[in-house]
């Protein structure tokens, strides 16, 4: 303790030293020091007016949810301290990243370099980070919450019981792009951050550094990352102190870049350049990490984020000022450096390539929890197969999937050895996360008109955004021959897994035949009665697929009573009901025949993964508990020493075959379905079930009656024979 008491004083000394140089400088330009301290007071007073706003809006809210959870994560949603720090490590990691080569990529547009273009520039950048990030997200996109969780499938879940069938198009669209751009993220962080070491020794080995890294990254996550977590947000708060302290010295050396404030600079480059689309398509870089601001929202709370993003911000607007000051000042030599590296006094590069290669840990780390985050709930939401998932700590929420994480290893390898540094990275950045956008802006707008927002707002809220958006689309279309096309194949490629999968499932749920289960309470019971039939176990249970409440799938019928009839002693039927709230684990049970048959209904949120054995044992002890239910062993000796029953799962798995459909592309969907479902797993490992006690019986999904054009084989005729039965007739 008293070890990192000191550290923490030492880096205090450290960043009050920097502060110190900051305050001699501006005293000797009071000028600069009058603008700055005016501009800062109005900045900091508009954010905090945001901030007061949300707050009133929210003491107004009628239907205020109390969070009960204990757990760790849900208690970072308070407002104090330790939530602010986790906030600044888990939210703020991809977008407080953006400075490394936000402005390189912007000179490397082709423009020329010159004040005009530089203020134009950031104009562009302030105003994009306060309508793209401010307005949209924190302050309308948080508010548009699932029970706390935030993300495109969280908003997704809020509105598919709406009658637009297709809109769970667009969800999947976004969410497929946002897992391309995931892929992107940890390579083009961790390569520039290395890069920065060129300027100290130039024939250093970045990529293999980088890849080292990667695989660092990557190797860890199946040992869970609670104990390295803690410490991200007093690193991240560290590292945007970084970058304020040291663009705010920059600054001082070019006082007129603060004229970047005035949108107008913006409105000129974007009419008068003749080069607007790459410069914007560059500058839409600085707003990449938006969309994992809100995906985050379950994991830090509204107010934790709306507050830091405050901080966050403001850091960022000045290191991209410093950034610019300095490009003006080193016209002939910026497009041979980094500027973000540049700006940094010689005696600190060391300690800023470090800082920049842990924050671009820190974002990679978050990209890849997002990712396990948001494919869990694509399992739940039937957009994606079942998958094995772990969970290495005792924290809520943390999710580890070792296919994803080995398939996204190597697709970041793939990209460092494909686009070798990060300025060609740069073309391959931006594209897929534009779209998820655009998604996302649709939803919203569906949100807010199935909340009783006037369609006059909702419609200027969709047209304004899905404007900015669409010029922003089209300016990152012009980077899909240098690199984009890849984030975009890698988007359509899972588009097309979710889609095969989500029609699929369509297909399977709308020929599966059901019958009223009361029609059968009679003969169930009397075959429980007959001792004639072999006992097949004590506790039978199915898992039932029937949509309706009270009906029942035919197979499930079909196996207890015509395919080798199953005497039990009590018949368990489980209905799972995937809800549209993310942490819902809830049943209900009905006795439909006292001490034979039970239909227990499971209500599990989109985020709970299922573990259906574990559940039934909840069930059925509280069933005992409440004596409605006798589990003991019907056999005289077991039952004679208080022995319970055993349990059997039975699974009914219908296998689809091409030729019981004419449907040509139902015959593709299927087809391909079966290829995606072999990256997942099978359906009992899928629900939890111990396989021990799973019997899969595999039965014929019936599409559609035989096609009457498949020949009907004949039978063979004997002559002799024939006529032999004539002659005896």
């Amino acid at each position: 303790m008293f070890l990192l008491m000191k550290r923490i004083i030492r880096v205090l000394m450290n960043v009050i030293y920097l502060l110190d140089i900051f305050h001699k400088m501006l005293n000797k330009i009071i000028l600069v020091k009058r603008i700055i301290s005016y501009l800062s007071c109005l900045y900091l007073c508009t954010q905090i007016l945001i901030i007061k706003r949300i707050t009133l809006f929210n003491k107004k809210e009628k239907n205020m949810r109390e969070d009960t959870e204990k757990s760790v994560v849900c208690n970072h949603n308070k407002i104090g301290l330790l939530g602010l720090l986790v906030t600044l490590g888990i939210v703020f990691g991809d977008i407080g990243t953006s400075p490394l080569y936000v402005m390189k990529a912007i000179l490397h547009t082709g423009e020329t370099i010159n004040e005009s273009t530089i203020l134009g520039a950031l104009s562009c950048i302030i105003w994009t980070l306060t309508l793209q990030t401010t307005i949209k997200y924190v302050c309308v996109a948080l508010r548009a919450d699932n029970n706390g969780e935030g993300g495109i499938l969280a908003l997704y879940a809020l509105l598919r019981r709406l009658k637009s069938k297709w809109i769970y198009i667009l969800a999947i669209i976004g969410a497929s792009t946002l897992l391309a751009d995931g892929i992107i993220t940890p390579a083009i962080t961790v390569t520039t951050a290395i890069e920065g070491l060129e300027s100290i020794s130039p024939d250093l080995p970045v990529i293999p550094i980088t890849l080292a890294i990667i695989t660092i990254i990557f190797f860890v996550q199946r040992f869970g990352t609670e104990s390295i977590g803690k410490s991200f947000g007093v690193f991240m708060l560290l590292w945007f102190l970084l970058l304020g302290v040291v663009g705010a010295v920059s600054i001082t050396s070019y006082p007129m870049i603060l004229k970047a404030f005035n949108p107008y600079y913006a409105v000129v480059l974007l009419t008068q350049s003749p080069e607007w689309f790459l410069i914007l398509g560059a500058v839409f870089l600085c707003t990449t990490g938006a969309e994992a601001l809100y995906s985050d929202l379950g994991h830090c709370g509204r107010k934790n984020i709306t507050i830091s993003w405050a901080f966050v911000k403001t850091m960022l607007i000045l290191n991209y000022l410093g950034q610019g000051a300095w490009v003006l000042n080193h016209v002939p030599t910026a497009l041979s450096v980094n500027p973000f590296f540049s700006i940094m006094p010689q005696s600190m590069l060391i300690f800023a390539i470090i800082m920049a290669t842990g924050a671009a840990i820190v974002a990679s780390q978050a990209l890849i929890s997002g990712t396990f985050s948001i494919l869990s709930e694509a399992m739940n939401l039937h957009f994606w197969p079942r998958m094995r998932i772990k969970h290495p700590t005792h924290v809520k929420g943390q999710l580890y999937i070792p296919m994803i994480n080995l398939a996204m290893y190597i697709g970041v390898v793939l990209i460092i050895l494909l686009f070798r540094d990060s300025s060609h990275m740069e073309a391959a950045y931006g594209l897929a996360i534009t779209i998820t956008m655009l998604m996302t802006t649709l939803l919203l707008g569906f949100y807010l008109h199935s909340k009783g927002v006037s369609r006059v707002l909702t419609i200027l809220f969709m047209g304004a955004y899905c404007t900015i958006e669409a010029i922003f689309l089209a300016a990152n279309l012009s980077k899909f021959l240098a690199g984009g096309w890849c984030t975009m194949l890698i988007g359509g490629i899972l588009f097309l897994m979710m889609y095969v999968w989500v029609r699929a499932m369509k297909i399977r749920r709308h020929y599966v035949c059901t019958k009223p289960l009361d029609d059968y309470y009679q003969i169930i019971s009397d075959i429980k009665a007959d001792e004639s039939i072999p006992k097949y176990a004590s506790n039978l249970v199915y898992v039932n697929h029937a949509d309706k409440e009270g009906a029942v799938d035919d197979k499930l019928l079909y196996s207890i009573i015509n395919k080798q009839p199953k005497r039990a002693d009590h018949y368990w039927f489980i209905n799972m009901e995937f809800v549209d709230t993310p942490d819902t684990l809830e049943y209900s049970c009905k006795t439909l025949v006292p001490d034979t048959l039970y239909s227990v209904t499971m209500h599990i949120g989109f985020r709970i993964e299922p573990r259906v054995s574990l559940y039934l044992r909840q069930v059925v002890e509280d069933l005992v508990a409440s004596k409605k239910v006798d589990l003991k062993s019907t056999y005289p000796s077991l039952r004679k020493n208080g022995i319970p029953g055993d349990f059997r799962f039975i699974i009914i798995h219908r296998v689809y075959y091409p030729e019981s459909s004419a449907n040509r592309q139902q015959n593709l969907l299927m087809t391909l379905y079966a290829l995606i479902s072999k990256i997942g797993i099978d359906e009992p490992k899928a629900l939890g079930l111990d396989t021990s006690m799973v019997v899969v019986e595999r039965v014929p999904l019936i599409i559609n009656q035989r096609n009457r054009s498949i020949r009907r084989i004949t039978q063979i005729v004997n002559k002799k024979e024939e006529q032999k039965e004539k002659g005896c007739l």
